[in-house]
């Protein structure tokens, strides 16, 4: 049943029984790396992983899709895939539970990547709590490609701000904002966008975390030359399109609103067809 469910989502995902390599507490979250082999080869910044959680006995049926912070290939290990897990609820729970040498079952890659320009640009990479970890592995992407590439950090308290440093040293320039100001700048990460994208140093904004960040920075770009690619965080139950949970409204090039699914049609998404407004609603489709 996965195998022929992957074939109509991802030509380049596979099911595979990966091993915890390890499993690594990073403040509030685990950093935790799999060992995948060749399939590291067709991953791409912006895709994401769904596993089965739970162990053979668990009553969770529906596999869990986590976001792919980056993948490597090294001498030690072969092919490696990390992911930055928040362990809230019991699925997640599980899988930071897992010791080195554990297998999981994955399928991977799935879903939409970030666009890669084929010529140098300025890109702005804003990520909100942990969803800023896939950013990281992009930002080596894009800076390998020649752009110049800046990053804005932000989260209600510095405890949910992903290694600070590390987001540091993938990237030209850093700003940190948090809502409580403990750390970085007090104030919302979207604050500076207006500004920056008025000076002209911004081509292509990639975005990564809570819905309500990503629809705003949707309205500030809209009716500028300014493109915004966003990986949407809207739940997702099974990760392979059965459940139908993730649904988005999306405009078409015809102006008609669709009901997308966010695990097939996204994660990535250019930021100025979602329908942000009509999130969580049924919309009224043109006929």
């Amino acid at each position: 049943m996965v195998e022929e469910v992957m074939s109509t989502i991802n030509r380049g995902a596979a099911h595979i029984n990966a091993t915890v390599l390890g499993n690594k507490r990073v403040g509030q979250y685990h950093q935790i790396l799999l060992g995948v082999g060749d399939l590291v080869k067709n991953c791409r910044p912006g895709n994401f992983v769904a596993i089965k959680v739970g162990g053979d006995t668990s009553r969770m049926v529906l596999r869990r899709a986590f976001a792919i912070s980056r993948v490597a290939e090294s001498a030690s290990f072969g092919g490696t895939m990390e992911l930055i897990v928040a362990p809230h609820g019991s699925g997640s729970q599980w899988l930071c539970s897992q010791p080195e040498g554990a297998e999981v079952d994955i399928v991977a890659p799935l879903g939409t990547a970030f666009g890669i320009p084929t010529t140098p640009v300025s890109a702005l990479l804003v990520g909100g709590g942990y969803g800023s970890a896939p950013l990281f592995g992009l930002a080596e992407v894009l800076k390998s490609r020649g752009c110049k590439v800046d990053m804005l950090l932000g989260a209600s308290t510095g405890g949910k701000i992903y290694a600070p440093m590390e987001g540091k040293r993938s990237v030209n320039s850093l700003r940190i904002y948090t809502e409580d100001g403990t750390m970085g700048e007090t104030g919302r990460v979207t604050e500076p966008i207006v500004e920056l994208i008025k000076s002209g140093s911004v081509d292509v904004i990639y975005s990564c975390g809570p819905m309500g960040m990503l629809s705003a920075i949707s309205k500030l770009t809209e009716g500028t030359d300014v493109v915004h690619q966003c990986a949407v965080e809207e739940a997702m139950a099974c990760g392979i399109g059965i459940c139908m949970t993730c649904v988005l409204p999306v405009k078409g090039e015809d102006g008609s609103i669709s009901m997308l699914r966010s695990c097939i049609d996204g994660p990535v998404m250019d930021g100025a067809d979602v329908q942000w407004h009509l999130v969580g609603q049924t919309p009224q489709v043109q006929p």
